[in-house]
């Protein structure tokens, strides 16, 4: 995936990376990092910053919060998600809803998408 690194964006994903949201800090602390499979915050594919992504499965997750919802939002994510499939990478979205109210399902699917769990 390095042909389609956009390194303009390196400075911002790190950005990102220091300034997680109170959802994304959870997620990360609370069930990614500690997974038995290398999963990298804010990570620059293509033209795109992704919030977390697991290269070893080519899985994608994003939390989206409530710009997500927005007319405007989700044609981008539409736009986004079209370039990660052709790139043979599947997304996971969540909302940050989902992360606050329903953290195990959230976790527990995740696990599952990533082959570390069975259904």
């Amino acid at each position: 995936m390095n042909e389609n690194y956009n390194p303009n964006l390196k400075k911002n994903s790190q950005k990102l990376r220091r300034s997680m949201t109170k959802e994304e800090k959870r997620l990360w602390y609370d069930c990614l990092k500690v997974l038995p499979l290398t999963v990298k915050r804010q990570q620059i594919i293509g033209n795109y910053i992704v919030d977390f992504y697991c290269a070893q499965k080519k899985i994608v997750i994003e939390l989206d919060g409530s710009q997500h919802y927005e007319e405007e939002g989700h044609i981008k994510d539409i736009k986004r998600d079209t370039f990660l499939n052709e790139n043979g990478i599947r997304v996971l979205r969540y909302s940050n809803f989902d992360v606050n109210k329903n953290f195990i399902a959230v976790c527990d699917d995740i696990r599952k998408n990533l082959g570390l769990i069975n259904d």
